[in-house]
């Protein structure tokens, strides 16, 4: 089976997560800088089947976009003409830089690891990957 693929875009840094080969469990994959992120996936398709790919949509409280939005919209853009055919799934990530810091504290790792953005950023990408596993399994 192929692979499900997550992305947490940002200004400076990508979160990338991508599930088993069953689509079971999702796993952080790597933390890469934004403007490489195109490349870094031209590169990870040619070696990896996967199947759909799933790319975090910022959104306030309200449900209204966040001032992140723009930049997101034009990576989506350009993901969509570089990868016309691969499957591609928008999904709510509000809370999951809150949810991985505190997974962060959970799971031990000091004050100075905790700073580590680029884990924060993989580990959100992991917390919204597992999320639509859950959701797809239940439906």
């Amino acid at each position: 089976m192929p692979r499900i693929l997550a992305i947490d875009y940002g200004m400076k840094r990508t979160g990338i997560a991508v599930t088993d080969e069953l689509q079971i469990i999702a796993s952080g994959l790597t933390t890469i800088p934004s403007e490489t992120a195109i490349a870094f996936l031209k590169d990870y398709f040619a070696k990896e089947k996967v199947s759909k790919v799933l790319i975090g949509e910022p959104k306030q409280m309200n449900g209204q976009p966040s001032e992140s939005t723009e930049i997101i919209e034009k990576f989506v853009s350009k993901f969509k003409k570089e990868f016309p055919d691969m499957s591609l799934e928008r999904s709510d990530e509000r809370f999951t830089s809150k949810m991985a810091f505190q997974t962060m504290i959970d799971s031990g790792l000091n004050k100075k690891q905790r700073q580590n953005k680029a884990l924060v950023d993989e580990i959100a990408a992991t917390i919204m990957l597992q999320d639509y596993l859950l959701r797809f399994k239940i439906s």
